[in-house]
C-alpha cells in the first residue's frame, strides 16, 4: 500500500561542520526528533540549503537516514536540479531507498521558459526514471526560482502522468494562487508553505503544509493539522500563527531556525551555515530567544546526542 502524503512536513535545516562538511550525526538527530514529532522530512528543501549541497552529499545523508532507521516513509526529498541526469540520479536513489515521494523543483537556471519547455523537463525525468513507485510533487516558489509553475501546466501533467505527478508546494506566498489551486484541482496533493494557512487552506482539501518553522516547532503544527475542525483548532492557530510572525521577522529565516536549535541544544555548532549565507548574529540571537520565550515556546525532547 503506498504512503499517503498528507500532514506537516519540515524542509529539514542542514547542520555543518566547522569545515562546512555536511555533519550526518546532528542531522540524523534532527531528523529523529522531527519524526517524534510527528513532523515528516522534506529534507533538500530550500530551507535545507539544497542548492549549497552536491548530489554526493545528499544522497550520503539520506542514505545515512535511513541506515539508522529514520523511517524512508516520512521522508519526501528535494530531488529538483538544473540538469535533467542529476535530478533523474537524486529521484532514482530517493525512490530505492523507500521515499514514498520528492519534492521536484523546475530547472531554476534559465528563466522566461515556457510551459511546454518545463512540461519536456518532467515529462523526461519521469520516462528516465521509469518507476511506477513514482511520486512527485512539484515546487512552485517563483520568487526564489524565477520559474512559476502554471495551473496549465500542472492540469497537463495531471493529465499525463495521473498517478505519478500527485501534489504540489505552493510556496509563492501567494493566497489566490493557492486557493485556485485547490478548487481547480480536487484530491492533488496541495501543501501550502506556511502553516498560518491552516484555517484556510484545509476547509478546502490541502494535504498539510511544508513549512520551514515546522523545524522548530513541528508538535504544535501537527496537533493543529490533526484537529482543525475541533473546537480548540482556533486557539492553536493562533499559537502556533505567534511563533511563525516571531520568526518572520528575522529575515535570515534559515540562519535564524538554526540559531534557536543551537540555543535549545547548548551546541554552537548548529549555528554554521554554508556560504553565500550567514550566520545569525549572537545580539539577533538574543533578541529572537527572548521573544520566543515569551511566546511560551519550547521545543520538547530535543537532546544533544553523546559524543
Amino acid at each position: 500500500m503506498s504512503v499517503r502524503l498528507e500532514g506537516v512536513y519540515a524542509p529539514v535545516v542542514t547542520p555543518f561542520r566547522a569545515d562546512l562538511t555536511p555533519d550526518p550525526e546532528r542531522f540524523i538527530a534532527h531528523c529523529r526528533w522531527l519524526v517524534e514529532q510527528n513532523s515528516g522530512l522534506a529534507v533538500f528543501g530550500t530551507n535545507s540549503e539544497a542548492n549549497s549541497l552536491s548530489v554526493g552529499e545528499r544522497k550520503a545523508l539520506l542514505e545515512g537516514l535511513v541506515e539508522n532507521g529514520v523511517p524512508a516513509a516520512r521522508m519526501m526529498p528535494g530531488t529538483g536540479c538544473c540538469s535533467i541526469p542529476e535530478t533523474v540520479d537524486l529521484t532514482c536513489h530517493a525512490v530505492d531507498l523507500g521515499a514514498p515521494g520528492v519534492l521536484m523543483l523546475p530547472p531554476f537556471y534559465y528563466k522566461g521558459v515556457s510551459d511546454d519547455g518545463l512540461y519536456r523537463h518532467y515529462s523526461e525525468v519521469i520516462q528516465q526514471v521509469g518507476d511506477a513507485r513514482l511520486r512527485i510533487c512539484l515546487y512552485h516558489i517563483p520568487q526564489v526560482s524565477g520559474v512559476p509553475i502554471s495551473l496549465p501546466l500542472i492540469e497537463r501533467l495531471i493529465a499525463a502522468y495521473p498517478d505519478t505527478v500527485v501534489g504540489i508546494k505552493d510556496s509563492s506566498g501567494n493566497w489566490d494562487n493557492t486557493e485556485a489551486m485547490l478548487k481547480a484541482f480536487p484530491g492533488f496533493r496541495i501543501f501550502p508553505a506556511s502553516e498560518s494557512l491552516f484555517a484556510r487552506s484545509l476547509p478546502l482539501g490541502a494535504a498539510g503544509c511544508i513549512s520551514a518553522t515546522a523545524n522548530v516547532n513541528p508538535g504544535a503544527m501537527h496537533r493543529l493539522w490533526s484537529t482543525w475542525q475541533a473546537p480548540e483548532a482556533a486557539g492553536l492557530q493562533a499559537e502556533v500563527d505567534r511563533i511563525r510572525t516571531t520568526f518572520a521577522r528575522y529575515p535570515m529565516m534559515i540562519a535564524a531556525m538554526k540559531a534557536t536549535i543551537a540555543h535549545y541544544l547548548g551546541d554552537p555548532c548548529w549555528r554554521i551555515v554554508r556560504p553565500p549565507l550567514d550566520e545569525f548574529p549572537e545580539e539577533r540571537t538574543r533578541a529572537l530567544v527572548d521573544e520566543l520565550a515569551r511566546a511560551g515556546f519550547d521545543m520538547p525532547g530535543l537532546q544533544r546526542e553523546p559524543a
